[in-house]
């Protein structure tokens, strides 16, 4: 019996703990459900959160609003807010927007209203499409703006939309409710207030008010249980419901209570359109018209995030009718010519710094990149340049010529301001959701409009260059070179696949060792170069293709620790800077046993992912498989940029050279702790200025225009731009500013795709030599992906470099520690370079001698230099 009990207790037991299991399902799927539900409440109610942005109104007089200096006058129409700056000392007058756009017989209608907008404004809609808005139509025309001046300033504040003026106060309100606001307010304003309300008794209304009854039980269904209701009467003019507004603020209603009345009980919804909140400030320093929009105070509603923001676009425009150019920051500087007919071409556009690599693409085809912000106009004898200062790196530099669907050549700057990147959707659903930057960073666009009372290229090159000097301070000076530079890159390692014990594994191959870098140096330096200056690079972490600078190991197969402190002796002996070169930037097949842990030291894209980057194929321009590497957050690249000091200091090296800090400069959008790209810039530069504080040298590599004063040496600048189709005509506006105070070179000679014409642009631009050597020939570089240093073996090329360094040492070295002073182009492939002390440096890149005329002959293929 007692077996029989004991047996049944055990099978209730089992029964009872099946009954549980069975029910741990259906609770796990109850709170999947319960989440999910609490999930889709909260995120439903952000995304569906209506905002209401004070909307500008502009109510002052038609008198011209002034700022007004020595050389300069700023005189605007506030029934436009357009304006113009006089140059006073040439009497020329530049427009913010053209005149009688209206009577343009090329412009199409469609296009007026953005030709007389002083913004134009790129947004996205809740499908990620992208709309524009003018302020002129949505805006200027409908009088939605402020003017403030204050401190020798303009400030201008658009509201940009299809306004329709809200104003905070209650269409229909509870007598209760009604009556505490009422009593909030002084006697008078509370008496006005009445005057324009009706009140509704329920259970009293007048044989008039009863055909309204089912109208306003419609609209306030709770009105027959509160019993009396005041509702504001029809017709109420706008300048009374300003006042009303500031009334109803004051007794305590908010925007909040504004929205639920509206929504519950006015029969409508509050506005959710695209409205955008945007102010410019204008001011006047010297020659400069100083402009600026701190894009933190812009306001915009979340369901519409402003994608980007064009800034006078028009400005300086030149007419249909007009002779003049338009200077690009391509190459050295290039310039496409008013009504040049290139109809059919595409527009100029560049990407300031380049791309930011915290936005994702998925193909390349070309690199549409300038190293610094300016860009200008020229006509009428007369020129501006616009020099981008913070906030440079959001801009891209537009550029068209008239007849395409207006009548006017134009040149400006379009800011990128929330980036996006592309979310992963359920696959049931048809389109594209997109995640955006989360806030707009606090900072500024800051433009210098500078007027120059020249159209020559060399006076607005000085202008560049007097700004320079302005903002860069010490760090950019003439420097004291009594000799050409000559840059001379030496090859430690780069990797190759080699099989190990049948498996095939990446190791080192040595280009140079350490003890033939010195051997190297050593037959440079008796070339006779007395200005030279030595790269080593891939001489760390695995070489070329270098490893995470976590730590910093030598290459074995370059030799010991005793031989790499040899060569830096060896160099500080000849006196010959040896900068040690690294990449900062990014992370290759580092693991996280060698100090790379991808969540926290990879930047992210704005849809959190991190930021995994690819090589692009040259020929079909997608990404190649298996080269994928990381883009580091940003202040893991300055720590990087601090090993590699460190290490330069503790072994006594001469500088340190970076592959990318200066190059490249790249966001990072990590939900907790965001970095603009303006930020990481001041980042690194604030890390450069440390390293140049510590008494070590700096090279950079292309160079951007922020490093032009702290770098001792930029390497592989463009001389020559791309050729695009809309281009009419190369000049070297920039290194007419840059020269005798940043030296600077091209590419390597010896490695670039046509050694005579980079020679010859060399000598035009003033740059300095620059050559990639290893010691090993070029066949050791077969099966490897180093096809671009074939042409790097220093026995295969050291006559060369002898005849080119001797000759232009000879003829030009002395010209290094002075600026330009001046720069014609003589024929369609003939310029002359002119120093300050006189010496003219004339190119010929044609095919046939030129002769000047003073009887002065120039070879083709060739360059004079003329003391």
């Amino acid at each position: 019996m007692y077996y029989n009990k004991e047996e049944r207790r055990k099978e209730k037991e089992m029964a009872l703990k099946r009954e549980l299991l069975n029910l741990i399902p259906v609770t796990v799927l109850i709170l999947i459900i319960v989440i999910g539900a609490l999930l889709i409440v909260h995120f439903t109610d952000n995304s569906k959160e209506l905002e209401i942005l004070d909307v500008n109104e502009y109510s002052g007089s038609k008198d011209i609003v002034k700022l007004e200096n020595d050389d300069l006058l700023f005189e605007m129409d506030p029934m436009t807010t357009h304006f113009t700056v006089t140059n006073k000392k040439s009497g020329e007058i530049w427009y913010s927007n053209p005149k009688n756009v209206d009577a343009d017989p090329l412009s199409l209608p469609s296009e007026k209203n953005y030709i007389k907008s002083t913004l134009i404004i790129n947004y996205s809609d809740q499908k990620g499409s992208e709309n524009k808005y003018n302020n002129y139509e949505f805006c200027i025309s409908g009088k939605s703006y402020d003017i403030i001046t204050e401190d020798n300033k303009v400030r201008v504040k658009y509201s940009i939309g299809k306004i329709q003026r809200e104003y905070i106060i209650p269409t229909i309100c509870f007598g209760d409710r009604f009556e505490e606001l009422i009593s909030k307010m002084n006697k008078n304003d509370a008496n006005g207030v009445k005057d324009y309300y009706k009140k509704y008794d329920f259970n009293k209304l007048s044989a008039k008010d009863e055909e309204r009854r089912e109208e306003l039980l419609k609209k306030c269904p709770e009105w027959e249980e509160i019993g009396v209701i005041y509702v504001l009467r029809d017709n109420v003019k706008d300048n009374l419901k300003t006042k009303f507004e500031k009334f109803f603020l004051g007794a305590g209603y908010t925007e909040e209570e504004y929205i639920y009345d509206k929504e519950h009980y006015a029969g409508e919804a509050a506005q959710d359109k695209p409205v955008f909140n945007v102010e410019i400030d204008y001011s006047l320093e010297g020659n400069d018209l100083k402009v600026n929009v701190p894009i933190s105070e812009i306001e915009y509603k979340k369901s519409y995030p402003i994608v980007s923001l064009m800034v006078l676009p028009y400005f300086g425009a030149g007419t249909w009718e007009e002779e003049g150019s338009m200077l690009i920051p391509e190459g050295g500087g290039s310039l496409i010519n008013f009504n040049n007919g290139k109809t059919n071409q595409s527009a100029y556009y560049a990407n300031v710094y380049g791309w930011d690599y915290a936005t994702r693409r998925d193909s390349l085809v070309h690199e549409t990149r300038v190293s610094y912000g300016v860009f200008g106009i020229r006509k009428n004898d007369d020129s501006f340049i616009c020099i981008l200062g913070d906030g440079a790196g959001y801009a891209s530099i537009r550029a068209d010529v008239a007849g395409k669907t207006s009548g006017y050549n134009i040149v400006y700057a379009d800011y990128s301001i929330l980036h996006r990147e592309e979310v992963d959707v359920a696959a049931r659903m048809n389109g594209k959701m997109y995640l955006y930057e989360q806030r707009i960073p606090d900072e500024n666009l800051k433009m210098t409009y500078r007027f120059v009372d020249s159209a020559e290229i060399i006076d607005m090159s000085k202008a560049y260059n007097d700004y320079l000097k302005e903002t860069l301070g010490d760090t950019f000076t003439l420097n004291k070179d009594s000799d050409v530079p000559v840059a001379v890159e030496i090859l430690g390692a780069v990797d190759k696949v080699e099989q190990v014990l049948g498996v095939p594994v990446s190791r080192p191959l040595a280009l140079t060792t350490y003890k033939e870098a010195e051997g190297l140096i050593g037959r440079i330096k008796n070339v006779g170069i007395s200005n030279l200056s030595v790269k080593l690079s891939g001489w760390v972490n695995g070489g070329i293709n270098q490893k995470m600078l976590t730590r910093t190991k030598l290459v074995h197969r370059l030799g010991s620790k005793k031989d790499f402190n040899d060569l830096i002796n060896y160099t500080k002996e000849a006196g010959v800077p040896l900068y040690l070169d690294a990449v900062t930037e990014y992370e290759y097949d580092t693991n996280i046993f060698e100090g790379f842990f991808v969540y926290t030291d990879a930047a992210c894209y704005a849809n959190k992912k991190r930021a995994q980057l690819t090589t692009f194929s040259p020929i079909y321009f997608g990404g190649e498989d298996g080269d994928d590497y990381f883009l580091l957050k940003p202040s893991i690249i300055v720590k990087m940029m601090e090993n590699i000091k460190k290490y330069a200091l503790k072994n006594g090296a001469y500088g340190v050279s970076f592959r990318d800090v200066g190059f490249q400069v790249s966001s990072d959008f990590k939900k907790k702790a965001p970095v603009s790209r303006q930020a990481a810039r001041d980042m690194q530069m604030e890390e450069l200025m440390n390293i140049k504080d510590s008494g070590l040298g700096i090279m950079t590599n292309v160079g951007n225009d922020y490093v032009f004063g702290i770098s001792d040496y930029i390497t592989n600048m463009d001389l020559n731009g791309f050729d695009y189709s809309i281009i009419d005509e190369e000049v070297p506006f920039l290194f007419l500013a840059i020269h005798g105070y940043t030296n600077y070179s091209g590419e390597a000679l010896n490695i670039t795709s046509n050694v005579d014409e980079e020679l010859l642009k060399s000598v035009e631009c003033g740059a300095g030599l620059s050559f990639v050597f290893m010691d090993e020939d070029a066949q050791s570089l077969q099966d490897t992906l180093y096809s671009e240093y074939f042409g790097a073996s220093y026995d295969s090329w050291s006559t060369r470099f002898e005849e080119i360094c001797r000759r232009y040492s000879s003829e030009l070295g002395h010209t290094f520690n002075q600026g330009i002073d001046d720069w014609q182009r003589l024929s369609d492939g003939v310029t002359v370079t002119v120093y300050e002390d006189g010496t003219k440096a004339y190119v010929n890149y044609g095919y046939s001698d030129y002769t000047t005329s003073r009887g002065l002959t120039i070879p083709a293929r060739d360059y004079v230099v003329e003391r």
